[in-house]
């Protein structure tokens, strides 16, 4: 059955909120047995819209579906149900969602529409960064996630364009088996916490053929703590034929490390002038394991920050192609957690730093294999380099030599077949080669070439 949300009441004039003539269509698709959910061509403002059971919402050409930014329009995020706690709230879910379900099945989102968030009104440019117009904007206005979604089997997300997030654009918490699958993120690149997809102990997810334009990471796995206490292990996450755009990285695991994520695969993908192409943490005791980057190619480059000071807040990255920190937190008492087994090969990126491998004594990375790296490092945007950073951690960033390689306090440290270029031969960061500090069990193959 389908439900044109015309029928229901909507507006095309994408003024009028239109939020209960589309969720009418959405009880009504869901208590027949399920249903499409059409949202014709034109321009529809809405607030707040909880998808059901067997209810796909298919966007039509044309069609534009668009968050309101009225808190009075917004709703606050379902809690509880299905045994969970409702005093266990998420971090950050106050200011509510536009899209989303809970505890639900077989949910679809479709077409060639545009989900479109109204960042653009709610990012300003404040010059922060003395000029150089690349520091994440300011925001000070209300902003609800764009799309949020927990504790649904069998979600399929394809085809659609969402644009302009205020917030993170594509949450899932406690999903299993889910597609996203040629859908495009069209964000403003200079807008804070705007990030792409952010699986969340999810399992069983598929990630293909996007496009994603970001300012926060692109694509984020990660283990809130909330979520890791619902559901547990993130595991079985597959990324693959995708374009990635951030200022800072294209695929992030962590910081949010609570709980165990494993078994990621990253693949055949683009990075498209990002602060780091992959970078992993763990912050929070939990353990980041069997985790395979292969076949990547793009850039790598440090971005101003507010007030062009070190360490002042801005993006995190300096221009790594590899990042994979385990270091505590500031003023943490808990645990770091532990990395190991993680595989990288035939990447080849043009970077401004370097492939940076950092552990401590208590929480070394362990099992690191990387093969046929290939680096060219080559002066691609506004800032000077010699800086490390480790952001969240008590060593956040400091001023360092910048080797093509760095590692410390890693164990069972494996480089084959891997080359470094200077395009910039001036360049006083680029006069070492392999940098290692307490490591372990290393056979670094990593040759400098003309």
């Amino acid at each position: 059955m389908e439900y044109n949300i015309l029928s229901c009441g909507a507006v095309a004039d994408g003024r009028t909120n239109c939020a209960t003539a589309i969720q009418n269509a959405v009880d009504t698709a869901s208590a027949a047995g399920g249903g499409r959910v059409i949202i014709p061509a034109g321009q529809y403002l809405s607030g707040s819209v909880l998808l059901k059971d067997n209810v796909e919402l298919y966007l039509e050409s044309d069609a534009v579906l668009i968050s309101s930014l009225d808190p009075v329009d917004i709703k606050p995020f379902p809690q509880g149900g299905n045994g969970v706690n409702p005093d266990d709230t998420a971090d950050g879910w106050q200011s509510g969602f536009f899209l989303g379900a809970s505890h639900a099945k077989n949910v679809t989102i479709s077409g060639m529409g545009t989900i479109y968030g109204q960042g653009d009104q709610v990012f300003l440019d404040k010059n922060e960064d003395n000029g150089f117009h690349e520091c994440p904007k300011t925001c000070e206005a209300f902003r609800p996630r764009m799309m949020l979604f927990e504790d649904v089997e069998n979600f399929t997300v394809r085809d659609v364009t969402l644009k302009d997030a205020a917030f993170w654009t594509l949450h899932m918490a406690g999903c299993q088996n889910v597609r996203i699958d040629g859908i495009k993120i069209l964000n403003d690149d200079r807008g804070a916490n705007n990030d792409g997809i952010d699986p969340d102990c999810c399992r069983n997810v598929v990630i293909a053929n996007c496009i994603v334009s970001t300012g926060d990471d692109a694509i984020v796995v990660k283990s809130t703590g909330p979520m890791s206490r619902r559901y547990g292990v993130c595991e079985n996450i597959t990324i693959t034929n995708c374009v990635l755009h951030s200022r800072d990285s294209a695929l992030k695991i962590g910081t949010e490390t609570h709980g165990t994520i494993r078994n990621v695969t990253l693949s055949d993908c683009i990075i498209d002038r990002c602060s780091r192409a992959v970078g992993i943490w763990v912050r929070d005791g939990g353990t980041v394991e069997d985790i395979h980057i292969h076949h990547l190619t793009g850039s790598t480059l440090r971005y101003a920050d507010r007030y062009a000071e070190p360490g002042a807040p801005g993006w995190w990255g300096k221009g790594e192609p590899i990042f994979i920190s385990a270091t505590p937190r500031k003023n943490s008492r808990t645990k770091t957690g532990t990395i190991r087994n993680v595989t990288f090969d035939n990447l080849s990126i043009t970077c401004e730093s370097c492939a940076f491998l950092a552990g401590e004594p208590e929480s070394c990375l362990r099992d690191i294999r990387i093969r046929d790296l290939h680096m060219t490092f080559k002066r691609q945007g506004t800032q000077p380099g010699g800086l490390f950073d480790e952001q969240p951690s008590v060593r956040h960033v400091y001023s360092h030599a910048i080797p093509a390689l760095y590692a410390r306090s890693v164990k069972q440290l494996t480089v084959q077949d891997s080359t470094v270029r200077y395009a910039d031969k001036s360049e006083a960061w680029a006069s070492e080669v392999t940098t290692l500090e307490d490591c372990t069990e290393s056979a670094v193959d990593l040759k400098k070439i003309q």
